[in-house]
């Protein structure tokens, strides 16, 4: 399933208790892009991606996708193309069973028989719970019910797919498979947005990476250019660091974006 351009025009938004979490912002996504939202606790990452599927609205501008404003489209409507993995599992899992809570958003969007158990089945294969369907959500480890918040989302086939710091709690096992999610969907033409603190990861698997300070952007750009070294005040104005192989390869002049490869020969050569 192809994706529909995203646009965000001048998007501000304050919460009910005044607080101003977005700035003006301007965001235009390609279909089909790996996009990473990085940036400090309230700088408005999390509230932006919740523009995307309607569960916020703009206070002043505009989210248009596929060319359409959606302010008019209900949740229910935009959960056909945008799916929300949200940060905290448990604001999301409902279900008694694991394979419940995978079916319930594709039933919800109309599929049914065979089309839903294939979607489902995938979804648990995907990240790993294809033996936990009977298993109710909550005595999985909170590791496991964020694959499983995913799954619910995945199972769902939406052409855009919104991960909210998909990483939290994962094990070298989950990264890996969130990775390779990812890539998965981006090689299906879906477009994925993660919201993420893990500066690797985000290095790794996305090829556009967004700075957020303030509800305002203040980078954006690919990896290379992002975690480049004259970036690194900004990115620092953001409370966050380089991932590690970025700082090591600037220091052996590898650039920000060297391999593990190339950097264990470079160690090697200076030994």
């Amino acid at each position: 399933m192809i994706a529909a351009p995203i646009t965000v025009e001048a998007v501000s938004f304050a919460y009910p208790d005044g607080t101003h979490a977005l700035d003006r912002v301007d965001l235009a996504i390609e279909p089909g892009q790996r996009i990473a939202i990085v940036g400090q606790n309230g700088s408005g990452k999390s509230t932006l991606v919740r523009q995307l599927n309607g569960l916020l609205r703009p206070s002043t501008g505009r989210v248009l996708i596929g060319g359409e404003d959606i302010v008019a489209r209900h949740v229910a409507q935009l959960a056909r193309t945008v799916g929300l993995a949200f940060q905290n599992p448990d604001r999301q899992i409902f279900a008694g069973r694991v394979r419940g809570e995978v079916s319930f958003g594709p039933r919800n969007l109309g599929q049914r028989g065979m089309e839903l158990e294939r979607a489902v089945e995938g979804a648990l294969v995907a990240t790993g719970l294809e033996m936990d369907g009977d298993t109710n959500p909550y005595d999985l480890g909170y590791s496991r019910r964020k694959l499983l918040a995913l799954a619910s989302i995945l199972a769902m086939g939406t052409p855009i797919v919104v991960l909210d710091e998909p990483t939290t709690g994962q094990d070298a096992r989950g990264l890996e498979r969130i990775r390779r999610i990812v890539a998965d969907l981006s090689a299906d033409g879906r477009t994925v947005i993660a919201v993420s603190h893990d500066m690797r990861f985000v290095a790794e698997a996305f090829e556009r990476v967004v700075g957020m300070r303030d509800g305002r952007i203040v980078l954006d750009g690919t990896p290379a250019d992002v975690f480049s070294e004259n970036e690194w005040p900004t990115l620092a104005s953001t409370f966050l660091e380089p991932p590690l192989p970025a700082r090591i390869g600037a220091r052996l002049g590898l650039g920000p974006t060297a391999t593990d490869e190339a950097l264990l020969a470079a160690l090697s050569a200076s030994d």
